[in-house]
């Protein structure tokens, strides 16, 4: 166990005892900005960063509210929570059984789905904002020369001047998941069926079709035939919209930091972070560009 994850051993304990459960055998399963772990019995905690009490409680919100709106959504256990553990937010999730990565199909018609949906009531959504964190994630970025790194922050500062200046007039706003790449909507025990829904909130629909749409457009994960079906399933090309320079600019640097971050903790990560920064700054030719996958961003 890592230095990362010794130092929440003492959260994770601590919040399975404010709920009646036993911590004994819980084993890592991500370590990011939040981190993830397994307990024995079939249950999945998410540690959370300190701080982010509203999203964690979000998320319990929003999965109860897509549940109950017939999306198949990963399950809160119904225990009183997120549990706050000396400002550390912590949730329980029902673990899904075996799972893959869901396709350009099954995210198209999932977001259609979804975006279709009226705003919840009961709760605040929160309004989206593309560039949430980053401004924290790039501050904690140690594996980059000074040069990158400071190139990195001029670029986040100046897409988020843009954003703030003239947000980008879309479709009509609606409940947009705010991380909709494959590894969010899975296929688990024949169902399509959403994960990870800290990014939840209000706003332009725009913003989650851009995540195939940078997959296609930037790193090539996405071939051109199936980004064409995904544009046909769902009913609208969002890379033709005027404002999809701004969203598929901002979604790049989540992805590019993220990788970054990651290689603080994870040093064979070292070399797809450059790779990344390198590909932004012009130093690996056009895109699409071959990057590696992760975790979300």
């Amino acid at each position: 166990m890592n230095q990362l994850a010794q130092g929440n051993r003492a959260v994770l304990e601590e919040a399975c005892s404010a709920v009646g459960m036993n911590a004994a055998g819980a084993e890592v399963l991500r370590l990011a900005e939040n981190q993830t772990w397994r307990l024995p019995q079939g249950i999945i905690m998410r540690i959370a960063q300190r701080g982010q009490q509203f999203a964690a409680a979000r998320e319990i919100h929003v999965a109860r509210w897509l549940a109950g709106s017939g999306i198949a959504v990963v399950q809160p256990l119904a225990v009183e929570q997120p549990v706050n553990v000396r400002g550390v937010p912590v949730s329980f999730w029902e673990e899904l059984p075996p799972h893959s990565h869901g396709t350009v199909e099954d995210i198209a018609l999932t977001l259609r789905k979804l975006h279709s949906l009226p705003p919840p009531t009961g709760f605040d959504l929160g309004r989206l904002d593309p560039f949430v964190r980053l401004a924290e994630r790039i501050q904690a970025i140690s594996v980059l020369t000074p040069d990158d790194h400071g190139w990195l922050v001029g670029l986040h500062r100046d897409l988020a001047q843009q954003w703030s200046a003239r947000r980008p007039t879309g479709m009509a706003d609606c409940a947009v998941h705010g991380d909709a790449w494959p590894g969010n909507i899975v296929r688990a025990g024949g169902r399509v069926v959403l994960m990870d829904l800290e990014r939840f909130s209000l706003g332009l629909r725009e913003w989650d079709l851009v995540s195939t749409a940078v997959r296609a457009r930037t790193t090539g994960a996405v071939r051109p035939d199936e980004y064409d079906q995904f544009c046909a399933l769902y009913g609208f090309d969002v890379t033709k919209w005027d404002g999809y320079a701004l969203l598929a600019g901002a979604r790049e640097l989540r992805m590019v930091t993220y990788a970054a971050l990651h290689a603080t903790t994870h040093p064979d990560w070292l070399g797809q972070a450059q790779y990344r920064v390198d590909c932004l700054r012009g130093r690996r030719g056009p895109r699409p560009w071959s990057w590696m996958a992760t975790a979300a961003t």
